[in-house]
């Protein structure tokens, strides 16, 4: 095995070591939106910031020996080389490591997708509920005059007026 593609496997390994704790973090956010526990969600929140740097710091160490591994390919055509496009390229004993470990990591990247969907929805909701119950404890102007029209025009009236 070339030394290029086994960086580049080890990268996709990391990788999808972080992914699966980002994972794991993700399931604890959903538990913690469920229980609407401040507190456990801002620490998740936390957490997910420093995997996401650190994934991204990975990401672009394995674009680069993705890059150095296409440069050193004599017939490789392609600008902008994945690792989808390296499976095709790389003798059959590389191949077969390479390509599980991607399956792999594709497996974890589609269910922590999947994961937050679920917190994105969680999230929405919750936000609807604090709208409706502000919504319940500011009663509108036309609930306070029991009928009658309403000036569209001039200032805004509170509930308690200040000068009757």
């Amino acid at each position: 095995m070339s030394v290029a593609i086994r960086q580049i496997i080890d990268y996709l390994e990391r990788l999808k070591q972080l992914h699966e704790s980002l994972l794991t973090l993700s399931k604890n956010k959903t538990e913690a939106l469920k229980k609407n526990n401040i507190d456990s969600l801002r620490d998740c929140l936390n957490q997910e910031r420093k995997h996401v740097s650190a994934i991204e710091a990975l990401e672009k160490k394995r674009i680069k020996a993705v890059s150095e591994w296409a440069a050193r390919e004599p017939d490789f055509n392609g600008e902008h080389p994945t690792v989808s496009e390296i499976i095709e390229w790389v003798a059959w004993s590389d191949r077969k490591q390479l390509e599980s470990v991607y399956e792999s990591f594709i497996l974890v990247l589609a269910e922590l997708k999947q994961q937050e969907v679920l917190n994105g929805d969680l999230t929405r909701q919750s936000l609807q509920f604090v709208n409706m119950s502000l919504d319940l404890l500011q009663p509108s102007l036309e609930n306070v005059n029991y009928g009658g029209s309403l000036q569209t025009s001039g200032p805004k009236r509170s509930v308690f007026d200040s000068h009757a």
